[in-house]
């Protein structure tokens, strides 16, 4: 991989880094500050169900930040961009899409074919 495109991955996945890690922390003082007590059990109910749908959000993206993490470690260690799989060099195109990939398309397909097949 050349230099230049490390260097937009790594600024990328810095910039998304910290953009997640703000908005957990706005989550977090959100609900920590708010003390809403609606009297209507219909108000609390919708209440609750917003909390929850975001604590669902911010779960998934506690996940991304794992792996933002992780990519930014192997930018760092020269192995950012090859399969874990097979060794081979992921495509530019598919590193655009998703970024904190860790497989190529080929070997990417086969594992979701396997997990398919044994219904996992």
């Amino acid at each position: 991989m050349k230099k230049k495109d490390k260097e937009y991955f790594k600024t990328y996945l810095t910039e998304r880094l910290e953009e997640l890690l703000s908005q957990a922390d706005n989550t977090v003082s959100g609900m920590t500050e708010t003390k809403e007590n609606f009297p209507d059990p219909t108000d609390r109910a919708a209440l609750e169900a917003d909390r929850n749908f975001m604590l669902r959000i911010r779960d998934r993206e506690a996940k991304l930040i794992k792996k933002i993490k992780s990519a930014l470690e192997r930018i760092e260690n020269d192995t950012f961009g090859v399969c874990e799989s097979c060794g081979e060099d992921i495509s530019l195109k598919r590193l655009k899409a998703r970024p904190v990939t860790t497989q190529c398309i080929d070997c990417k397909s086969k594992e979701e074919a396997l997990e398919k097949a044994l219904g996992l």
